[in-house]
């Protein structure tokens, strides 16, 4: 997977949530409530601010999502 349509949430202080589910409904509860920010095609060639889009991508195909606090890589922490 290079590409993909993936959405941005907000969660509370510097916590962001990547997902491929436009509802955010598979988002960790423990950061709700999450608050949509954007949707945009996220490439693995091309960076996104904030977002390691490799890592991003990665995390989505394997748990469903990508979570970030103050830009570095939660994921794993919030499984």
């Amino acid at each position: 997977m290079s590409t993909m349509l993936v959405h941005v949430f907000r969660g509370p202080g510097r916590v962001f949530g990547v997902t491929a589910d436009e509802t955010g409904a598979n988002l960790p509860a423990q950061f709700a409530p999450w608050n949509s920010i954007k949707s945009a095609e996220l490439e693995r060639e091309r960076a996104m601010p904030g977002i390691d889009s490799g890592e991003c991508l990665d995390d989505i195909a394997r748990y469903g999502f990508h979570i970030t606090h103050a830009h570095v890589r939660i994921t794993d922490q919030v499984i």
